[in-house]
């Protein structure tokens, strides 16, 4: 990397005499020898930008691409208006990175204000940060927010997503904390069974609604519930399906999260996505990232600051309850570029038209002998169905181009986004009434 310093060979000759040192190698004096790379990396030399682009087309051409796609399970398939691919590429955009001279990036801080008044108005609670990593980084940053001394115990329902238990469960275990799963009762948390769980050590509940099985939990009673023991509740939420259902704050939560993806970020292979933490003005200082304000300069001219920026990375670190880094802010920007682009009316009928094909291949599954619901709750854009020769089916669905739902414990997840048509839907049920024929 020395050829990449922008500092001449003389000029670092020159820093290393001031240091006493003869050599770069010096600098690493205090690394045991047997840690020392002592010998060329084995990598393949270099190539043209020519023989790069043609094995690096060759590898994508491995990438099987979907006509038709059945799959959700945390990345969704949505529709997303070529506006919103187009301003984030652009070179100003692009390279932007965490606002460290704040207030020297205007633009920057502009596009975080507006996405972070967007979000607040989609979950209608009271303070949103300038993002994590991803909803399941949001969940765990939230659940560490909560506890305190004498409350250290997270409870999270069985019908959150599971790589979102397994990334609270990696924070617990690195802070020393415990984690408690709730279990569910026909697709749904189990409110009893909450009730039993909710001991005085409890610091956080954390309830997903639609959950991993798309159901819709009655997260007003449970947050009632949480409530009642002096816990605080924190909410997940797929914020396209906010468009129609009740917001977090209607619901009663204390911190409401929720994985960005779905706001114009294609699924990608998994990322990068984009978490969003909102919280109560009550829990608005222990928010981790940062927040950004809308102010006038010393002229009345509108402006933005960094109003509150948490702990981890400045002053008494040894305090901060979180050691996120970064803010997103290409994602961000990008979900505030869909919300504004589509807008309110927009964003209800992309929630109205993934609910209603949702319900369409649910009932025309169903219609299927052998083929039921798993779960009789109302469901939003994802339901699990019992499957009779399940891997025969997706096999069969996968050879004509539909990507069909997910395997999960006795069924198949499905899911449906208003990019899919009645055609492509009657479709994947024809296949799959012909092989279970």
């Amino acid at each position: 990397m020395g050829s990449y310093v922008p500092a001449t060979a003389a000029e670092r000759r020159e820093m290393l005499q001031a240091i006493g040192m003869n050599s770069e190698k010096e600098l690493y004096s205090d690394v045991p020898a047997s840690m020392l790379l002592d010998k060329p990396l084995n990598i393949p030399s270099g190539m043209s930008e020519l023989e790069v682009r043609a094995k690096v087309e060759a590898m994508a051409a491995k990438n099987r691409v979907y006509e038709t796609v059945l799959r959700g399970a945390g990345a969704y398939d949505h529709y997303i208006p070529s506006i919103v691919k187009y301003i984030p590429a652009k070179e100003e955009f692009l390279t932007a990175y965490t606002p460290y001279q704040a207030e020297m990036s205007q633009g920057i801080l502009q596009s975080i204000f507006e996405y972070q008044t967007m979000i607040c108005q989609l979950t209608g609670m009271d303070v949103s940060n300038a993002s994590v990593y991803d909803g399941a980084t949001a969940a765990a940053e939230a659940a560490a927010m909560c506890r305190d001394r004498k409350r250290t115990v997270t409870l999270v329902s069985a019908t959150v997503h599971p790589d979102t238990i397994n990334t609270i469960r990696t924070y617990c275990f690195g802070t020393n904390h415990e984690l408690r799963v709730v279990p569910c009762k026909d697709g749904r948390t189990d409110p009893e069974a909450l009730k039993e769980m909710l001991t005085p050590d409890v610091a956080s509940m954390i309830v997903q609604s639609p959950n991993f099985f798309g159901q819709i939990e009655d997260a007003k009673a449970l947050g009632e519930i949480v409530h009642a023991a002096k816990a605080q509740y924190i909410l997940s939420f797929n914020p396209i399906s906010l468009a129609i259902l009740a917001t977090p704050k209607e619901c009663g939560a204390d911190i409401a999260v929720g994985e960005g993806q779905p706001l114009g970020l294609p699924m990608a292979w998994g990322g990068p996505y984009l978490g969003i933490m909102t919280a109560s003005s009550r829990m608005m200082r222990k928010l981790p990232g940062r927040i950004v304000g809308e102010t006038t300069d010393d002229a009345g001219n509108r402006a933005y600051v960094l109003s509150l920026q948490a702990r981890e990375q400045h002053i008494r670190r040894e305090k901060a309850s979180s050691n996120i880094c970064s803010n997103e802010a290409l994602c961000a920007l990008t979900a505030g570029l869909y919300l504004a682009t589509v807008g309110p009316d927009g964003l209800r009928q992309v929630a109205k038209q993934s609910m209603a094909k949702a319900h369409y291949l649910a009932d025309a599954l169903c219609a299927i002998p052998g083929v039921s619901l798993k779960y009789s709750g109302p469901f939003f854009h994802e339901f699990v169905t019992v499957l009779p020769k399940r891997d025969e089916v997706l096999s069969a669905l996968d050879k004509a181009g539909i990507l069909g739902g997910l395997p999960v414990e006795d069924g198949v997840l499905w899911c449906a986004t208003e990019k899919v048509t009645k055609a492509q839907l009657d479709k994947a049920v024809a296949i799959v009434k012909e092989v279970l024929a």
